[in-house]
Order: structure tokens, then C-alpha cells, then sequence
């Protein structure tokens, strides 16, 4: 069976994007015209995922209005005649299922992941970071969903980081490749340069198997009384496969303020609606 589910973990802090996130979510921060997470939604559509499912926290709200319809608003603009806006407003909405869930303590990725065990009815799923965006044809998750099917087990997206960055990722040692697939046999999280077996980082896509429940009632909290699933996953090292995969495409991290800046100015440079004027002003303001 391939993988019609996916989980958005959507319930952390954004501590790193304060004040702005204090009553907003991260993942609700606008992205050039668009909220952050509507990116990741849009990639799982786009991916043939039928089912997504939501995790959230106390104060994100706004998550679940954003998906839901807006008579009201669509009605405002059926009488404007602003048919555009009309369709892309409706566009959110049309689609796969989508579900909400609250992960009521911040535990941590793993828990969130946890959360969703009933939800995923013992199948393999999706899970897609609510702060990363991937942008590549075919669609980053797509890909994985491809090698998950000629390779079942757990796969996870890496990018190549630089040696400062190390420290701040979970980083794989590989010991096989197996055609796009590369066999893993252990992670380490948030190594110090010295320590980290490759620069291989892991990124916010993942193909999960029905094994990853029990494997995160079974491990320990860390210091930060937190589950991480890099933990859960090493847990399952020897029982179930273990893939990296090196994504073809970009990824852009909205969950520090340089790095959504930059995102929002990469992205706007995408758009031809918006790449001339923008790259004008930006020529103008390095040259004043």
C-alpha cells in the first residue's frame, strides 16, 4: 500500500520568531501572500496525499479557520467579480480530508507524532514539517513516496549542511547505497562537529511505518523532558529498513527570523508577478 496519510506537526512554540508569535503561530506567518504551513499543505495535495492531518496546540486556532471555508468572504468576492482571489481562497479549503488534533503538553516532534497514532489506523504515512518548505517538481514528499514504494521502510529527507551548521541538525552515518536509497545505520542528534559521522543533516519530510508508535512509547524523554523522533527512529535501527534521501529541489526554514527573511525574498523572486520590482528595489537599496 502506498502512503495516502500525513502528519503536520503544528504545535511547537516558535520561540526563536518572538514577539510576532506570541498569539500568532509560526506556521501562520505570511510567506510572500500565503501562510507558511499552506505551503506544506499545498506540497501533500500536490503529492496525491488523500488525508492530512493537523497537530496543533493552545493558541492555534487560527490553523483550523484557515483551512475551513469562509462563506462570508467568498461571497464578498463573488459580488466584487474578483473571481481570482475567489478561487484561490476557495483552493485552500477543496481537497484532501483534513483533520485536527491537539498535542496539549509541547513534548516535543515525538510526541506530536505520537499523537496521530489512532488517526494512522497502523499504516505507513507522511510526515511533513509545518516550517519547512520544499520547492521541486515532482514535489519533495512525492519523491519519497516514490522510493518508499520500491523501498518500504522508514525514509527521511537529507540535505547536505555546512560544518557550522552541524550542530544545530540530527546527521546520519550511512553504510550501503542502494540506487537513490541510502541505508542507514545511525543517527545522531545535534552532534558537535568533532562527533558527526557525515554532514548528511536530517531535514523536515519523512516516510514513517506503524512501527514508530511503540518505539516512541519505549524511549526515554530528554533533558528538555521532550521526545524526539531521530531517538524513536535509532530505537528502530536493526528491526525496520532505515533510508536516507538526498531530495532533489530546494528547502527553505521559516523558523528563525534571518531564514524567514530570506525565505520570503527567495520565494517573492519566484514569482513573476513580483521577481522585477522586487529585484529592482533590492538593486537599488545594496546600491544606495
Amino acid at each position: 500500500m502506498s502512503i495516502s496519510k500525513v502528519v503536520i506537526p503544528a504545535a511547537g512554540l516558535g520561540t526563536r520568531l518572538l514577539p510576532a508569535t506570541k498569539s500568532q503561530p509560526k506556521e501562520m506567518l505570511p510567506v510572500v501572500d500565503r501562510p507558511a504551513i499552506q505551503y506544506v499543505v499545498e506540497e501533500a495535495k500536490a503529492s496525491g496525499i488523500d488525508d492530512i492531518l493537523i497537530i496543533t496546540g493552545r493558541g492555534k486556532r487560527t490553523l483550523e479557520d484557515h483551512f475551513d471555508r469562509s462563506i462570508e468572504l467568498e461571497r464578498h468576492l463573488e459580488a466584487k467579480g474578483d473571481m481570482a482571489k475567489l478561487a484561490a481562497v476557495r483552493s485552500i479549503s477543496d481537497g484532501p480530508a483534513t483533520y485536527f488534533i491537539r498535542q496539549k503538553e509541547p513534548k516535543g516532534l515525538g510526541h506530536a507524532v505520537l499523537c496521530a497514532e489512532k488517526h494512522m489506523a497502523d499504516q505507513s504515512f507522511a510526515v511533513m514539517l509545518g516550517d519547512d518548505i520544499f520547492v521541486s517538481e515532482p514535489p519533495a514528499i512525492a519523491q519519497m513516496i516514490e522510493l518508499y514504494n520500491n523501498n518500504p521502510g522508514i525514509i527521511i529527507a537529507l540535505q547536505e549542511v555546512s560544518d557550522s551548521q552541524i550542530p544545530l541538525y540530527g546527521i546520519v552515518s550511512v553504510c550501503k547505497k542502494q540506487g537513490k536509497a541510502l541505508l542507514i545505520d545511525d543517527l545522531v542528534e545535534k552532534p558537535s562537529l568533532k562527533a558527526a559521522p557525515s554532514n548528511l543533516a536530517i531535514v523536515g519530510r519523512y516516510i514513517l511505518t506503524p512501527e514508530i508508535f511503540d518505539a516512541l512509547k519505549s524511549i526515554e524523554a530528554d533533558k528538555k523532558g521532550e521526545f524526539q523522533l531521530t531517538d524513536a527512529i535509532r530505537y528502530l535501527m536493526g528491526s525496520v529498513p532505515i533510508y536516507g534521501y538526498k531530495f532533489t529541489g530546494c528547502r527553505y526554514d521559516v523558523g528563525s527570523k534571518l531564514t524567514y527573511l530570506t525565505t520570503n525574498i527567495e520565494l517573492a523572486l519566484m514569482r513573476d508577478d513580483l521577481r522585477d520590482d522586487l529585484r529592482k528595489f533590492l538593486t537599488e537599496l545594496i546600491n544606495d
